[in-house]
C-alpha cells in the first residue's frame, strides 16, 4: 500500500526555536512517517527577513497545508503585536490550546509519579482578547467614567483590561474537551473557573459547561474553582484527568502541570481550530541560550508526536514517544534541566538528545 505523504508547514521561530525544531524534524523524519516540510518564518526572524511578524505567505501556507510544526517566537517591543502567538491563534481562529502533561520515569526534578493531566485551554477570548488601555488615555478615561456612572468605584489613573467570555466560545471549547475525552478513553472533564466572584463571565463559562456536559453522559463532569483546583493539583494530581479552562487560567495551569511532570522542557502543545492545527512546545524562545546547543528539545519532539497522531500516523507517533521515554528513563543523554544537579557532567546538548532518541528508534 502506498504511504501517505504529508506536507507540513515548518516554522523554526526565534531564539532557541531553530535548534529545537531541527531536532524535532530529524526525529520525525526518522520515525517512518513521510513528511514534506515547507519552511516559513514567523516572529522576529520574519520581521527581519520579510518585514512582518506574521507574513501573508506564512498564513497562506498553514491554510493550505492545514498542519504546522512551530518553534517558539519572539515578539519585539514596539511592533504593534502584544504577542505573535496570540495574533496567530486569533487570526486563524485556533480556539483550542491542547497541552497534555504526563509523567516520564527517570525525571529527577519532579516529586510526582503517574501524572497524566490534559489541559484544554480556550485560546481566543478572556483577558487575552487584547481589549486593554493604558492609564490616562482617552479610552481608559471613558471606561472609568462609564464605571463611575454605574455607581461603582474605580481608582483614577487606572489601566483597564476587559474580560470577554462568550456563550458560543465556551460551548465549542467545552465540546472539544468532551470529544477529546471520549476519543482518548478519558473518564472525567473538569470545568475550571472563578464563578463565585466573576459571576457574569466565569459564571457564564460554568453554566454553559454544565449544560454542554449533559450531552456526554458517558463522561464524568465536575465544576471546580480555579484556586481549589491549583491546590488540588499540587496535593493530588492523580485525581485529575481533562481540565477545560478560560484562556488566562489555562495558560497558568498548563505551566503548573508542566512543573508537576518535570518542567516546560517536556511539555508539548497544540493549537487547533476545526480544520487547522499548529503544534508547538509550551516554552518560550529563551534568546539567551540561542545557538548554544543547550536546551531541551523534548517538548518540541513531543509536540511532533501530537502532530503525528493528528495526521493518523499512529505507528510513527508511538515509536517516537517510546524512544523519548527510554532516553529519559536512562538519563544518560538528557539536557541540564532533566538533571538533579544542573552541573552534572553527563549532561548533553540539544542535538545529542535528538541523536539518542533517533538511535533508540532504530533498535
Amino acid at each position: 500500500m502506498k504511504q501517505t505523504i504529508h506536507t507540513v508547514t515548518l516554522i523554526p521561530g526565534d531564539g532557541i526555536g531553530p535548534e529545537v525544531v531541527e531536532a524535532a524534524r530529524r526525529v520525525i523524519d526518522a520515525s517512518g512517517a513521510k513528511i514534506e516540510w515547507e519552511i516559513m518564518n514567523a516572529g522576529a526572524s520574519a520581521l527581519e527577513k520579510e518585514g512582518s511578524l506574521l507574513p501573508d505567505r506564512l498564513l497562506a501556507s498553514i491554510k493550505k497545508n492545514r498542519v504546522a510544526l512551530k518553534g517558539p517566537t519572539t515578539t519585539p517591543i514596539g511592533t504593534g503585536f502584544r504577542s505573535v502567538n496570540v495574533a496567530l491563534r486569533q487570526t486563524l481562529d485556533l480556539y483550542t490550546c491542547l497541552r497534555p502533561c504526563r509523567s516520564f520515569k527517570g525525571i529527577p526534578t519532579t516529586r510526582y509519579d503517574n501524572v497524566d493531566v490534559v489541559i484544554v485551554r480556550e485560546n481566543t477570548e478572556d483577558l487575552y482578547i487584547g481589549i486593554e488601555y493604558a492609564h490616562d488615555t482617552p479610552e481608559a478615561e471613558k471606561i472609568l467614567a462609564f464605571v463611575a456612572g454605574t455607581g461603582k468605584k474605580a481608582p483614577p489613573h487606572s489601566g483597564v483590561g476587559i474580560k470577554v467570555i462568550s456563550e458560543a466560545g465556551t460551548r465549542r471549547i467545552v465540546k472539544f474537551a468532551f470529544e477529546y475525552a471520549r476519543a482518548n478513553g478519558r473518564k472525567k472533564v473538569s470545568a475550571v473557573h472563578k464563578a463565585n466572584i466573576m459571576k457574569f463571565t466565569d459564571g457564564l463559562f460554568m453554566e454553559v459547561a454544565k449544560k454542554t456536559a449533559q450531552e456526554y453522559p458517558d463522561i464524568m463532569f465536575e465544576s471546580r474553582l480555579i484556586d481549589e483546583t491549583c491546590a488540588g493539583l499540587v496535593q493530588r494530581p492523580n485525581t485529575f484527568d481533562v481540565l477545560v479552562l478560560p484562556n488566562l487560567y489555562g495558560d497558568i495551569v498548563s505551566d503548573l502541570c508542566a512543573g508537576l511532570v518535570g518542567g516546560l522542557g517536556v511539555a508539548p502543545g497544540a493549537n487547533l481550530s476545526d480544520d487547522l492545527a499548529v503544534f508547538e512546545p509550551t516554552h518560550g524562545s529563551a534568546p539567551k541560550y540561542t545557538g548554544q546547543n543547550k536546551v531541551n528539545p523534548i517538548a518540541t519532539i513531543l509536540s511532533g508526536v501530537l502532530m503525528l497522531r493528528y495526521l493518523k500516523e499512529k505507528a510513527a507517533a508511538d515509536k517516537v514517544e517510546a524512544a523519548v521515554a527510554v532516553v529519559i528513563a536512562e538519563g544518560k543523554s538528557t539536557t541540564y534541566d532533566l538533571k538533579l544537579d544542573r552541573n552534572d557532567p553527563s549532561t548533553v546538548g540539544t542535538k545529542e538528545t535528538a541523536d539518542a532518541i533517533i538511535q533508540k528508534m532504530g533498535k
